[in-house]
């Protein structure tokens, strides 16, 4: 009770309203927080196949040339199988020109340092919200 009182909660719909806005507060971060994952592991994705990409170019531009010849495909069939996943991943994310690896790096420093800002608030948020919805229920 004196939890309660200390922090102006007397009333049930206070207490309520308290509980469901911090529910809404540790949401609204977690959302985010998966958002921000999702994005950091498809540019890392993205970096992969841009690497594979231009490791592989030439052998695929040769093996183009040679007419799709079935010796070279042999010869050199890991990097054109390569090359050929990476257009392939560039196509599903509907890419005409590739971002360049600088602009990726920079998005994923700017990315990673949101991630970080948001789990500073992302304990005390849940603790909060775990306080009040336990408060809430007795």
């Amino acid at each position: 009770m004196i939890y309660l009182q200390e922090r102006g909660l007397t009333e049930y719909d206070a207490l309520a309203e308290k509980a469901t806005a911090a529910t809404n507060h540790f949401n609204d971060i977690s959302d985010r927080l998966k958002t921000i994952e999702t994005r950091l592991g498809a540019i890392t994705a993205l970096q992969k196949y841009i690497g594979n990409y231009s490791k592989t170019r030439d052998i695929y531009v040769q093996y183009r040339q040679s007419g799709y010849n079935k010796k070279h495909y042999a010869q050199h069939e890991g990097d054109i199988i390569l090359h050929q996943a990476a257009e392939k991943h560039f196509d599903s994310l509907g890419l005409k020109k590739l971002p360049t690896m600088n602009m990726l790096k920079q998005e994923y420093a700017t990315l990673s340092a949101e991630k970080k800002k948001f789990y500073q608030g992302y304990r005390p948020a849940r603790e909060e919200m775990m306080e009040l919805l336990g408060l809430n229920q007795t």
